[in-house]
């Protein structure tokens, strides 16, 4: 399965077939608050222009139009967990679910998937750190994006421990040359920069999330063949992550804007 489809997941879900994904990964809205959008500029060369480039050239930068919407619910935990649930049909027995939010609505929708899935359901709470922004002088910086990781059987589950991909040692002198050159696996804290601002990753849609995280999830709770669904599918980063590693992939989104960057991002995949 390799599809992108348009449409609230709350009415798309339920049409889709039964116990076909072994693994769901959701970024929903975060209610932050505010309008989420992602400034774009052009950049061409004019001599006249005020800004200075490479070899003392001049050029002209102007405003891009982009996607964006308006991030704020006056009643999220109504919005977010009956799509969630919805989705539960669509998952095999043994699937993982991945939920990626921030501090503004976590702790709410940690307690409401405990009531939904089960506590012992809770696997993990993973921290992705970052360092990126400004720093705000009335507060300590907000640097990090929390992922909730339930097994819809907590006894029986797929977690490839060898498909881990390993990173540096922080001291390696302390371990020797043998585990320094090997590594070592992550904890639950995952520090990963952000997509970088002028690298080829960059869509341009706002909340587009590193390739490298969905990666990582993909490869360790799914195995080549399996389906992963992803119902709030954005930039459709879930999709790549999916495809290149040998699964399927079912893609979500009601934004006309979010199906435009998926289908011009997944194109080489031939998507239906």
């Amino acid at each position: 399965m390799r599809r992108i489809v348009r449409g609230d997941c709350l009415r798309v879900l339920p049409k889709l077939p039964r116990e076909f994904a072994r693994l769901m990964v959701i970024d929903p809205p975060f209610n932050s608050g505010r309008t989420q959008r992602r400034e774009r500029i052009k950049v061409t060369r004019d001599e006249r222009g005020t800004r200075k480039g490479f070899g003392g050239h001049a050029y002209r930068a102007t405003s891009v139009p982009s996607v964006g919407y308006d991030d704020l619910y006056e009643d999220y935990l109504g919005f977010l967990m009956p799509r969630i649930e919805a989705a539960l049909g669509c998952l095999t027995s043994d699937a993982s679910i991945f939920v990626h939010l921030d501090g503004h609505e976590v702790h709410y929708v940690k307690v409401a998937l405990d009531r939904l899935l089960g506590r012992s359901s809770f696997k993990n709470e993973i921290i992705w750190s970052y360092d990126y922004g400004g720093r705000p002088k009335n507060a300590w910086p907000r640097k990090h994006d929390t992922i909730l990781w339930y097994a819809r059987d907590p006894e029986r589950y797929h977690f490839d421990y060898d498909a881990i991909d390993r990173i540096p040692y922080m001291a390696p002198g302390l371990v020797g040359p043998e585990k320094a050159a090997r590594g070592k696996t992550p904890t639950d804290v995952w520090w990963h920069t952000i997509v970088p601002t002028n690298g080829r990753e960059k869509t341009g849609y706002p909340t587009q999330k590193p390739l490298g995280i969905v990666r990582r999830i993909v490869r360790v709770h799914s195995a080549p063949g399996d389906v992963v669904l992803d119902c709030f599918a954005g930039s459709g980063t879930t999709g790549v992550a999916a495809a290149e590693l040998g699964r399927g992939f079912c893609m979500i989104d009601e934004s006309a804007a979010a199906l435009r960057v998926m289908k011009r991002r997944l194109a080489v995949f031939k998507p239906e």
